[in-house]
């Protein structure tokens, strides 16, 4: 190696003297081809964008942003799942060496689903956020967040009209603290079986006929569906604590109801 190479100053290693330290400090907004394991095994190729943060201490002047890209580059060859992403993590931390920090990558998830009478397959995509963060003397919280659309039936409307009832698309977002493995599978599935129904790509007439009828069989308020939902994430002991949200995207006003329950297990708010 040329010697020159050792006299190139690295400023982020000197000494700041303002007494400040940062809280989180990195990239955000930097997108990586990345493999994800599903629950049967199977890989999954996608594109997730990351968010990758340190704490900094207050005598160090800054971080090695190069050093973030390059741990994405020497781990682009694994295969990411909710089971290994903390390993991720601590080698971020380790390679930043910092006793601090938060890593986020967010991704489309694809589910390849059978329409329920035809049996057509398509595949339908869910937005899927896999979040580790730790703080000095602590073991790290490992997030999981899934963004499921789903089809709600207004009650109020089934209950008053003589030709039908309207209907909406509605988003429910599920924001679980977990201790152990939750698959990404098992929260979609919680969604989509406490709505009123759930969403295909591919149907034909007769798997028309059935969602919209099942639909017109199981009203849901946003209240409804984000008390059922919640009850669900409550009897489940993997999970520590969750933010949940349910947006209904109105089909005869031009506003969203919306509803959010965020609980820790002890039942505070």
């Amino acid at each position: 190696m040329d010697a020159s190479v050792h006299e190139i100053p690295d400023v982020q290693a000197y000494t700041d003297n303002r007494n400040v330290p940062i809280d989180r400090v990195g990239i955000r907004g930097i997108r990586h081809p990345v493999s994800v394991v599903d629950r049967s095994g199977a890989l999954q190729h996608t594109v997730a964008e990351f968010s990758m943060t340190v704490f900094l201490p207050a005598d160090r002047k800054g971080t090695h942003m190069s050093r973030f890209t390059q741990l994405l580059n020497d781990h682009d060859h694994n295969a990411h799942s909710v089971e290994n992403f903390v390993e991720l993590f601590r080698a971020m931390n380790q390679r930043l060496d910092s006793n601090g920090g938060t890593i986020e990558m967010r991704f489309p998830y694809f589910i390849d689903k059978t329409a329920p009478i035809s049996g057509v397959r398509g595949m339908l995509d869910y937005q899927v956020t896999l979040r580790a963060d730790i703080n000095e003397g602590a073991e790290p919280d490992i997030h999981v967040r899934v963004v499921v659309p789903v089809t709600t039936l207004c009650p109020c409307s089934k209950e008053i009209s003589d030709y039908g009832a309207h209907n909406q698309r509605s988003h429910v977002t599920i924001d679980a603290r977990i201790t152990e493995t939750v698959w990404i599978e098992e929260l979609i599935e919680i969604a989509e079986q406490q709505a009123s129904c759930e969403l295909y790509s591919q149907l034909k007439r007769a798997d028309e006929k059935h969602v919209t009828e099942r639909a017109y069989d199981n009203p849901r308020f946003v209240e409804d569906l984000t008390r059922d939902i919640a009850k669900v994430l409550n009897r489940d002991q993997r999970i520590r604590s969750y933010d949940l949200e349910v947006e209904n995207f109105e089909s005869i006003h031009n506003h969203s109801a919306w509803a959010r329950i965020s609980r820790d297990k002890d039942g505070s708010a």
